[in-house]
Formats: C-alpha cells, sequence, structure tokens
C-alpha cells in the first residue's frame, strides 16, 4: 500500500527522481569532471568580470579571466596540494574536534538522560510546545535527538490520553524541520560556517570578514522563538484533528521501551554533575574572556574604545574548542557518576568511536574539498557571482526579495539532496561572494540556506532518518506508510518555510545583527554597497 501511494503525484516523482541521484560522493566527482569540462569552455570563450575591490596601477578595474582546469598549472595543482587541499579545508578541523567531545556525551548516555529529564513529566497542556522546545535543542545532541525524543515524544503522548502518532510528528518536525532552531551555536554551526569560510576565501573578496560560529546566534534563537508557536498550532489545531481520537489497543500489543523508563538514582547524579561541569566550563571561559589578561579579548592597538564584540575575534575562535571542553567534561561528570564511564580508558574508547562515526563524513569531506578548491581556482565562481550580483541590480528587486528567493530554491534542492554540508559546499562559493557584492554578510547567505534547508527536511524519503521515523511510527499504526508520513508532514513543512522565509526577508530589511559582531549587511572596500 505504501508503495502505491507513494508512486503517484508530486512526491512520487520527488521520491522516484532523489532515488536515481548518485551518492553525494560520486556527485561531487561528477561534479567536478563537469566543472573541469566547463571551465575550459570558459577559458576559450575568455569569460570574465571586472574585480569587484582589486584595480590596475592605471586605476582600471582588474579583469577576472576565468582558468582552464586542464592547464599544466592547474593539473599539477590539483595532485600536488591532494593533501593540503583535504586537511586544509575548514569545516573538517571544526567538524573533527567538536564531535570528540559530543561523541562522549552522547555515548555515556548524557544526551538521552537530559531529554528524557526535560519532557517525561511535563504538564497535559504544555505537553507539545515543551516537546517541540526539546527536540530544537536536542539537534545539539545529533542522533540522539532522532533516537531518544522521537519515540518518547509519541509515548509521552499516549500516556496523556494523546495520539502517539502527534506526539511523533511534533518532535520530528522539531528536530528535523527545526534543525537550525536553537538558543546557542553548535555541531551544525561549526560545519556550516566552516563551508562559509572556505568559500569566502576562495572568493578573493577583502571584506575583512572572519568566520564566527556564533555568527548566526540571534538568528536561530529568532527561528526557535517562530517555530515554537507553529509546531504547537500545526500539532493541536491541525495534525491531531485529522488523526482522530487514538484508542490502545486492547491486548497492549505495543509496549513502552527504555525511553519511558524513570531516571535511576545513578543517571539522575549524572545531570547534576554534568550540570556543575557545564558552570564551570562557562566559568572558565568567562574568566579567560573578561578575566585579569583577558587572552580571549584582542588588546592591540586601536581597540580600547571598540564594543567588545568587535574585540571578541579570539573568543569567537575558541568556541569550537568551547565546545570540546564542555562537552567532554560534561559527558565525563555524567559517565562517572552514572558508572558509564569506569576509567580514562572508556573515555578514550567513545572518543574513538565517534571518529569510527564520522568516516563517511571524511569521505565527503575529501570530495567537497576538492570540488570548492577547483571551484576557486577556476574563478568561475567569483566571476558568476560578480554577473549574479549585476543581474540582481539591474532586475530592480529588493534584497530582502533576493533573500527569500534563496531560501525558496534551498528548500527545493533539499529534496533533492538530503546532506546540509553537502548542499551548501556546491552552493557556497557563489552565493556567498555574490551576496556580499550585494551588501549581504556571509552569515545572512548561511542564515538563508538554514531556513531552506531545515524546512523541507521533514517531507523528503531521502533524508536518512525518515525511514526510522516509519519505523516509530508503525509501533502505534501498523499500517502507517512513507505517504503518510509525508502528507502528516506537510502542514509543518509549509508553515515553517511561510515563516521562515518571512523572518529572513523582515530580518534583512531591518538590518538586524545575526549574532554578536555579525551585522547583516556590508560594505565590500571599492563596492559603494
Amino acid at each position: 500500500m505504501a508503495e502505491t501511494v507513494t508512486n503517484k503525484g508530486f512526491l512520487g516523482w520527488v521520491e522516484k527522481t532523489g532515488n536515481r541521484l548518485p551518492d553525494p560522493v560520486f556527485l561531487f566527482f561528477y561534479l567536478i569532471i563537469a566543472l573541469m569540462a566547463i571551465s575550459q569552455i570558459a577559458a576559450w570563450t575568455s569569460f570574465s568580470a571586472p574585480h569587484p575591490t582589486q584595480v590596475t596601477d592605471g586605476g582600471t578595474p582588474l579583469i577576472i579571466e576565468s582558468a582552464s582546469l586542464f592547464s599544466a598549472e592547474n593539473i599539477q595543482r590539483l595532485w600536488v596540494e591532494m593533501p593540503k587541499t583535504f586537511t586544509h579545508f575548514h569545516p573538517l578541523g571544526y567538524v573533527l574536534v567538536v564531535m570528540l567531545g559530543a561523541g562522549v556525551a552522547e555515548r555515556s548516555g548524557l544526551f538521552s538522560s537530559a531529554i528524557r529529564a526535560a519532557v517525561r513529566n511535563a504538564p497535559k497542556f504544555l505537553l507539545t510546545p515543551l516537546v517541540a522546545l526539546v527536540a530544537m535543542l536536542s539537534n545539539h545532541a545529533a542522533d540522539a535527538g532522532y533516537v531518544v525524543m522521537i519515540p518518547l515524544a509519541g509515548i509521552l503522548f499516549a500516556s496523556a490520553g494523546r495520539h502517539p502518532l502527534a506526539g511523533i510528528a511534533a518532535a520530528f518536525a522539531g528536530v528535523s524541520g527545526g534543525f537550525s532552531a536553537n538558543i546557542s551555536p553548535g555541531q551544525l554551526d561549526a560545519l556550516l560556517f566552516g563551508i562559509t569560510e572556505a568559500a569566502y576565501g576562495a572568493s578573493n573578496i577583502d571584506a575583512g570578514w572572519t568566520m564566527n560560529i556564533a555568527g548566526n546566534t540571534y538568528f536561530i534563537i529568532a527561528l526557535l522563538l517562530i517555530y515554537l508557536p507553529v509546531i504547537w498550532f500545526v500539532t493541536d489545531k491541525v495534525i491531531e484533528p485529522r488523526l482522530g481520537k487514538w484508542t490502545p489497543a486492547p491486548d497492549a500489543a505495543v509496549q513502552a521501551g527504555d525511553e519511558d523508563k524513570p531516571l535511576t538514582a545513578e543517571q539522575q547524579k549524572g545531570l547534576r554533575m554534568a550540570g556543575l561541569a557545564v558552570l564551570g566550563v562557562c566559568a572558565l571561559w568567562a574568566l579567560m574572556t573578561f578575566g585579569p589578561g583577558t587572552p580571549l579579548l584582542a588588546d592591540g592597538p586601536g581597540t580600547d574604545g571598540d564594543p567588545w564584540y568587535q574585540k571578541a575575534g579570539p573568543f569567537f575562535r575558541s568556541l569550537v574548542a568551547g565546545f570540546l571542553i564542555l562537552f567532554l567534561a560534561a559527558g565525563w561528570a555524567y559517565g562517572a557518576a552514572a558508572n558509564t564511564i569506569n576509567n580514562h580508558r572508556d573515555l578514550v574508547n567513545m572518543m574513538t568511536e565517534a571518529m569510527k562515526d564520522l568516516g563517511y563524513y571524511l569521505v565527503l569531506a575529501f570530495a567537497a574539498a576538492h570540488f570548492v578548491a577547483m571551484f576557486g581556482w577556476s574563478n568561475l565562481g567569483l566571476i558568476s557571482a560578480v554577473h549574479g550580483a549585476d543581474a540582481i541590480q539591474s532586475s530592480g528587486l529588493p534584497l530582502p526579495i533576493v533573500l527569500g528567493l534563496i531560501v525558496l530554491f534551498s528548500a527545493l534542492l533539499n529534496l533533492f539532496v538530503g546532506s546540509a554540508s553537502a548542499k551548501w559546499a556546491l552552493l557556497a562559493p557563489v552565493l556567498v561572494p555574490m551576496l556580499m557584492l550585494l551588501g549581504v554578510s556571509p552569515e545572512g547567505a548561511t542564515a538563508a540556506y538554514r531556513v531552506g534547508d531545515g524546512a523541507t527536511n521533514i517531507i523528503t524519503p531521502l533524508m536518512v532518518y525518515f525511514p526510522l521515523i516509519l519505523v516509530f511510527a508503525r509501533r502505534w499504526q501498523s499500517d502507517f506508510g512513507l505517504g503518510s508520513l509525508t502528507a502528516m508532514m506537510i502542514p509543518y513543512s509549509v508553515w515553517m518555510l511561510i515563516t521562515g522565509v518571512v523572518l529572513m526577508m523582515g530580518w534583512i530589511f531591518l538590518g538586524l545583527d545575526f549574532g554578536p559582531g555579525a551585522p547583516a549587511h556590508i560594505t565590500v572596500p571599492g563596492t559603494g554597497g
């Protein structure tokens, strides 16, 4: 029955088309081949553009000429610099460092216990918003948000006499649809801003911009505040009435799993110890930022009268290491109290297992690193950005509408390419410099992409956790199919996309900062915009 549903209509076409796409690793490989061919054609046709910031000795704009990737120089560069191209790929180091700590926090049981403690005793009236809130916050817990929060939400709704599928829908919308909504930056910020930095570095645009993983903090908090009532409304007023009244099976065939068991005394003690560890790490970072010597604040000439965030470059760049220490300390403290970490060897083993889980990401990063680097060598990214910026300016489209269209394009692309990092690695080399030339900061470009990427996660069967959510739903309704799950999640996707686009357009229109020291608008020297 599920196959019949999914083979029909637009969603069936999306599923079949997406399934024909190659793995993202090979997708990058094919794109590199296509890029090489395009670069040769561009070189033959003298595809070029005036540099937006650099001029010749005579004062005329420097002309950027496309370079063939088949040239002797670039062929040599490809083979000689291959290790450097891979190891210097900016997201790689950020992700590996953060995941060393997050792996301990996840494997020690900290993330799982924290999620269960947050929602298990929620009042019935506040059950939906609390499930949605914890689901969005659980994105910092990586897989734990999907594996623990979503089945737990079904059990919580059932125990409250509500339809468990509504709970699963609310949690799925929060974990996956609200993928970028949170109260603080985390692993996703390190990953995406690493790609943003790589795209900026390859653009040859001098705007004095430095990578800051807190650069979308204000925006993702606003996303959380907007998505929370959206998920609440859609769950209680659209999805649950459509599902109808839920009546438990007479034979109680579906039993609650470990997700609904009360926390043990050791787990409760572990959470308390983890909380103290978090406070300790925060205090340490505050001391290094505002205490004697202020090692995490710039203290050079011309900084005395600047706002703190303009001197906080070292602080922002230290946050990747800060999350490593935070997750590591909290996970170790929890594990020692809950008896899931008995000695330092257990700790090392958990960090090792976390690195094993990143095996596929390393392969993907190798392919993405070479695509991004070769795109920069060809100069096609900057040339396309210049022409794209000129076309947008000539069209007369207001900047907020341009950002709204980018959100919609990212959402559409997400139906076919599930990996957030793979899509951003494809889009960033053009979008980041193009929007910079239009006066939009790299943080603004990253934020626009994030809105579109999250909103359609919950309706694409290509999302890696989609089959798992289907399994969770079938615990409560055995005939629940892929089409049923997609149809249940479409209202969330539509409303999250609408509100996300409105937020993005309003943010750019008002010129609000996306995070501390991360303005919406920038001026690229030499462009006047």
